[in-house]
C-alpha cells in the first residue's frame, strides 16, 4: 500500500501554475497593455491597430478557456468586422493619419477616475453574481461550439441579426459622410453653364 501511494503522481498544488495558466497570464498582460495603449495614443490609426491586438488577445484567452466558438466569433466579428469598419471610417472621413491634437481633451484624470470606478463596479458585480456558481464538468463543455451555437441561435437570433444590420448601417453612414456632395452638387446648374 505504501509503495502504491509513493508511485502515484502528486497532484499539483493550489498555487502551482500549469503551462496553460502561465500562457493565460502572459497573454492577459499583453492584452491589458494593448488596451492601455489603445486609449492613450494620440494617433487614431495606431489606436485602431492596438485595438486589433487587444481584441486578438481576448480571442486567445477564450481559446485557452476552451471556448473556441466564442474565440472565433471574437475574431470574425470584432477583429474582422468592427475594427475594419473603424479603419474604413477613418479613411473615408479623411481623419488625420499622424498625431492629432484633437484626440487629446486634457481630461485624463477625470477619465482615469471614471475608468477605475467602472472597473471596480464591474469586478464587484461579477464576483457577487458568480460567488456561489459551480460549473459541472460532466457533459459537453459550456464554451463548446455545439452548446454555444445551439444556445445562440435558439435564444439570441434577433439581437444577432440586429447587430449585423447595425454594422451595415454604420458602413453605409461612413460612405455617405465621405462623399463631398450628393448628385445635385455634381451636376452643374444653369448659372454654372453660362
Amino acid at each position: 500500500m505504501i509503495t502504491a501511494l509513493a508511485a502515484a503522481p502528486a497532484a499539483p498544488g493550489f498555487l502551482s501554475p500549469t503551462g496553460v495558466e502561465i500562457v493565460f497570464a502572459l497573454v492577459g498582460i499583453v492584452t491589458l497593455g494593448a488596451a492601455v495603449v489603445t486609449v492613450t495614443t494620440r494617433q487614431l490609426v495606431h489606436a485602431a491597430l492596438w485595438l486589433i491586438v487587444a481584441l486578438g488577445g481576448l480571442a486567445v484567452e477564450y481559446l485557452l478557456l476552451t471556448a473556441e466558438f466564442i474565440a472565433w466569433v471574437q475574431v470574425l466579428i470584432y477583429v474582422g468586422s468592427v475594427v475594419v469598419l473603424l479603419l474604413f471610417g477613418l479613411m473615408l472621413t479623411r481623419a488625420p493619419i499622424g498625431r492629432s491634437p484633437d484626440a487629446d481633451s486634457e481630461n485624463r484624470w477625470p477619465a482615469l477616475a471614471v475608468a477605475v470606478a467602472s472597473a471596480g463596479t464591474l469586478v464587484w458585480v461579477v464576483v457577487d453574481a458568480f460567488r456561489t456558481t459551480w460549473i459541472e464538468l460532466d457533459g459537453p463543455a459550456r464554451g463548446s461550439t455545439e452548446v454555444t451555437g445551439a444556445f445562440l441561435f435558439r435564444n439570441w437570433v434577433l439581437p444577432f441579426e440586429a447587430l449585423s444590420v447595425l454594422l451595415l448601417a454604420a458602413l453605409v453612414g461612413a460612405i455617405v459622410l465621405s462623399r463631398k456632395g450628393g448628385r445635385a452638387d455634381a451636376t452643374p446648374t444653369r448659372e454654372d453653364k453660362r
